[in-house]
Formats: C-alpha cells, structure tokens, sequence
C-alpha cells in the first residue's frame, strides 16, 4: 500500500548539529507527513525539490513543542521537536496552531513507537538543556512524556495578556538610531513611530515600521506610548510580567499539597483540569463551616465560558471576562458571590521547605569580609565548590527573627533579576544566608568607581535590569520598601540584581502601614511613607525613580547638600531632584513620573 499524505508546510529547521563543529543554522524547508515517513526538502522555485532529510515514523521516540525562554533567531517563533535515533530535529511553525497541528498529526503516527518515558521542554543549547542544566545531550528528560497530549483533546483557551483599552493604539518611538547587523532586522530612526506587534519576550519586541516590514528589534531601544480615552500619557515599558499563577504541569493533589503548606488565606493557583479544555482554580481559605467549626482547605473552581464555548470566561456567572488574566484580576479584589477573594500568587516554581534549603555547615568555607550594613555582615565564603555571600547577623543591630523573616522571604521568589538565595544553616550559631556572589559588588560603589567610562545603554540596562526585578516583586504581592543603588549588586557580566530584602514584606491589597517606622531612608522614601509610615508599590516605584537618578549621576547621593529634614521641606512645596548630566531628557521625564503624587503600579505601568 502506498503511503498517504497527512500534512504538508514550509516550516524552518534548525541544523540538528550531529558533529561538533557543524554550524548552527535556520534555513527554509517543505516538510511532507504521510503515514510512513517525515520529509523535508528544499523548494527552489523553477527547480524540482532536493530531498534534503527523511526520517522513518518508527524511528521517532518524542514529539512535543519547546518552551522557548531566549530570542528565536529566525522569522518562525514557534518551536517544536522531534526526537528519532539519538538526534534531535528542532522545527519552528509560522503560528501555534500550526505548531499544533503539526504535534498532533506526529503524536498521533508515532503514539504506539518505543517512546521516551521523560523529555527536554525546551532547547539544548551551549552544551546543556535549558530546562534541567544537564550537561549529557542524550540524558534522560526531566518532564513526563504525555503521548497523547494534543491527540484528539480540545485545545485550552489562550491566556493573552489583559487587553489594553479598545480605543488604545501600541505605539513604540526611538529612542536611538539603531543600524542592525543583519539584513532581517528592522533599522530604528531616533525618534521615528513603530507600531509595537508583540512583547511577549523581555529582550526583543516585534515591530512594524511605516512601510509594513516586521521584523523584532531590542526592546531597549524602544520608548512605549497609549494613546488611550484621557489622551497622550508617555511610559517607558521596562519590564514584561509574566502569569506566575499558572501551573501548567500541576494536578489536583499536588496543588492541595503545595497550597496547604503555603497556609496563607486566599493562596491560589491557576491549572490546567482533568477535564479536557478547561481550567481550574485551587484556592486555599481557612473560612469557617456553616457550623462554625474552622477546617483550613483548598477549594476548586473550574473557569467557565458561555454555552458557545467561546464567549466570556467565568467563575460567577454575574461576572464575566474577556480574557483569564482580567477575570483572576478581579477575582483578587472581589469576592463574588460564593466564589472566595483570591489574593496571593502561588509561589515560585522552585519553593521549598525550609528543611529543603538547610545546608550542611561543614561544607561552607567562610572567608574574609567584603560588605556590611546596618543591620548585617556579608563575607566571601565556598559552598559544593561554588563562590558564594554569606550574610549573618551583626552583633546588637540585627535579630535573628529579622533574618529569619528574610530568609521566608527569599524562599518564596526566583528571579534572574533578584540576588539568589541558595541555602540556610540555622543549626549553628550563627543563623546565615548563603546567596550567589556577585563579583562587581554593589551599584551606588560600581558607578562611583567607573565614573565617566560608562555608556548611555549600559546606564539604560542597569535601570532596566532593576525594574525587571522590581516589577517581579509587585506581581508575587512583596514590597521591597528599601530599593537604592546601595542595595542592588552587580555580577561579573555587568547584569544588575536586586538585593537586600530585610524590610521586604509580602502584602494582601498593596498597602503596608509599619508601625515601628523609626528607621527609613528619607531619601529614597515617598511623601506618604516620611508623613504617615504607608508603604505600597506606589512608594517602591518613587524610590525606583531615586535609583535612575543615582545611575545617571555616576553614583551621587541624593540631596547630599540637605538634612532630611530640608528634604522633607523641599517635597511638600513639589520641589524634586534635577535632571543629571547624562541622563537623556526622555529618561528623566520618566523619573518626574516616578515623583508624582500619584503613581501607577508597576503591573498597570
């Protein structure tokens, strides 16, 4: 019987590299499914295709797509791969349905093969997997194959980004001339308008220039505006927020598991249900019984639609939404009807206990000191062979609940912008923190030292690099409440990272009252945070627009011919910190904005 035809494209195939020194390419190729083989060829036009590469379908172990966390290099940006013999065949599809619908057709061919039990979900990559770090190609994979998954199931409905108003139009203005390297890539004219098509990823944004070329683009470059119903309002876009209340990979039990350990009133995750095509939320509330009787517990909600199948969503049917993201916005603000107000994001993918984060004191080397402040004393030390910051207690500044509470603190978030916690040793005296070391040591001294050496666009990625963190912290519901040059550091590589979070406190509506507000910096701190001891993301945002202003004076302290009293003075009559040498006039508007009575929070910048 002769094979039949199942599907046909021109997709892009990345050079699977079987040698080390092949090189590392995309090119253009007609791939062919039938019921037998995977062809691809190369489509010259006016000459017939060269077969280029054939796999039997017997020979394939896995088919899924790669979730991909790095700039695609070519104009196809939806990966998947295909995993036959000992070889990887990494192919990239136009759009995710026809990702789809290519993973599908393959899964379905190959479903009875002799198939993997593990895969890698994203790329192998400078001599490791992305996913797991594991150095061997052929290692074992490190998430369960599902043979059948994207088989004959409904497709779960997208989680798009909340919509920016109907009205609204994305527009991206130069902030630089800009001469790519390649021919593929857009040239930026200072000053000129783009229309901004995708940021889904933080490095690189998708444009469209007056004449209708598309093409992605450093997103550093780029000054964001919305042109919404209360007219022209001016914001740079320095950060993208991810869904972090997503747990694709997350089954009934262990959301209860995971959740009932968190113990935090109205702790919630969004998951993917056992039913096909739908969503569930998990909410844990410690609400009493009708009886009175309190029985902590996590409740489940499945997401909803109209009876179409593709109206709103919901999860009270009095409340609907266009999008998941705008209905868990309200959700966290509203109880609706019998459904609970959720208020937290579920924590970072790598949380722990802390039994989980105990190390081993013999196997932490300390060394000599290289930083202290007011509370703590930071020393060099190795751990497993690693150079790492070892932060202890100061004797008579520093409790050790306080460093307790920032260790809690750290367990719960993992960001490539926050200065990483590794591990805990509270079995001896005395309780430390071990983090990664940095080599280039703090900001406000890194700039002191390199004054007038650094350029416009390292100055831009350093506020860049901070806001990334910041906007981290505010979407996980924590309020760092100490942000300044002094307490974010900076790596070998010039990558800077937010640090320091002893006064960093997790928050249910954004608003924090202390009421110990005896020491504060009065020169990074909001109006509303000196008079009346109130801290939000509002205040962190203030402090973030001090930090720009330290970064483009090369390290200058704030107001450093005033007391903090004149400072408080100068505040209350609308005075504010001058526009630094270096800093571009579009960049201090933004630090204006950081100063304005009222601010924005960093999700709804």
């Amino acid at each position: 019987m002769f094979p039949r035809v199942i599907l046909k494209d021109t997709l892009i195939k990345k050079s699977q590299q079987k040698k080390r020194t092949s090189p590392c390419n995309y090119k253009e190729r007609f791939f062919v499914l039938d019921t037998q083989d995977l062809r691809y060829s190369e489509n010259r036009p006016g000459k017939k295709p060269t077969l280029k590469g054939c796999i039997n379908l017997s020979k394939i172990k896995c088919v899924e797509i790669v979730c991909c966390d790095v700039p695609i290099p070519c104009n196809y940006k939806y990966p998947f791969q295909v995993f036959y013999d000992n070889h990887y065949l990494y192919i990239f599809a136009p759009d995710n349905e026809c990702r789809q619908r290519w993973v599908q057709a393959l899964k379905d061919e190959t479903k009875d093969n002799n198939l993997v039990a593990k895969y890698h979900p994203n790329f192998w990559m400078d001599s490791k997997w992305r996913c797991c770090q594991q150095t061997e190609k052929l290692a074992a994979g490190c998430h369960v194959y599902d043979p059948l998954g994207f088989a004959s199931k409904k497709p779960l409905p997208q989680l798009p980004d909340p919509k920016v108003n109907a009205d609204s139009e994305r527009i991206v203005i130069a902030l630089q001339e800009y001469v790519p390297s390649r021919d593929t890539d857009l040239p930026l004219e200072k000053g000129h308008e783009y229309i901004l098509i995708n940021k889904s990823n933080i490095d690189w944004w998708t444009v469209r220039n007056s004449n209708g070329y598309v093409s992605f683009t450093s997103s550093i470059l780029l000054w964001l505006k919305y042109i919404s119903d209360h007219g022209l309002r001016p914001l740079i876009e320095l950060f993208v927020v991810c869904h972090r209340w997503y747990s694709k990979n997350m089954n009934r039990m262990q959301a209860q598991e995971l959740l009932m350990r968190e113990g935090k009133e109205g702790a919630f995750m969004v998951r993917d249900s056992s039913h096909m095509g739908v969503y569930t939320v998990s909410v844990f509330t410690k609400a009493p019984s009708q009886s009175g009787e309190k029985n902590p517990k996590v409740k489940h909600y499945q997401i909803r639609q109209t009876e179409t199948g593709a109206g709103p969503f919901y999860l009270a049917e009095n409340y609907l939404f266009n999008t998941i993201p705008e209905l868990i916005h309200y959700h966290q603000h509203n109880a609706a009807g019998k459904t609970p107000c959720i208020s937290r994001w579920n924590p970072s993918p790598g949380f722990c206990t802390a039994d989980q984060w105990e190390l081993n004191p013999d196997e932490l080397t300390l060394g000599q000191e290289i930083g202290s402040g007011q509370f703590g004393l930071v020393l060099e030390g190795w751990w497993k062979k690693k150079k790492v910051a070892v932060k202890m207690i100061r004797d008579g500044c520093m409790s050790e609940d306080d460093l307790q509470e920032e260790a809690r603190v750290m367990m719960k978030l993992s960001h490539h912008k926050l200065v990483q916690l590794y591990a805990v040793s509270s079995q001896r005296s005395p309780l430390c923190l071990v983090f990664e070391f940095m080599e280039n040591g703090c900001l406000s001294d890194y700039l002191r030292a390199r004054k007038g050496s650094l350029s416009q666009e390292t100055l831009l990625n350093m506020c860049m690099d901070v806001s990334e963190g910041m906007a981290y912290l505010e979407s996980s519901n924590f309020l760092h409440r100490d942000l300044a040059a002094r307490n974010c550091l900076v790596s070998e590589n010039n990558e800077v990272k937010v640090s320091d979070f002893g006064m960093t406190r997790f928050v249910l509506d954004d608003k924090y009252t202390s009421s110990q507000c005896s020491k504060f910096p009065v020169k990074w701190s909001a109006p509303e945070v000196i008079k009346y001891c109130k801290f939000s993301s509002k205040s962190d945002i203030w402090s973030f627009g001090v930090l720009m202003w330290e970064v483009y004076s090369e390290g200058r302290l704030p107001y450093d011919n005033r007391t903090n009293t004149e400072v408080l003075e100068a505040l209350s009559t609308g005075l504010r910190l001058l526009k630094p040498r270096l800093a571009p006039d579009t960049v201090y508007l933004l630090m204006e904005w950081c100063w304005k009575e009222v601010r924005s929070c960093w999700s709804r910048v």
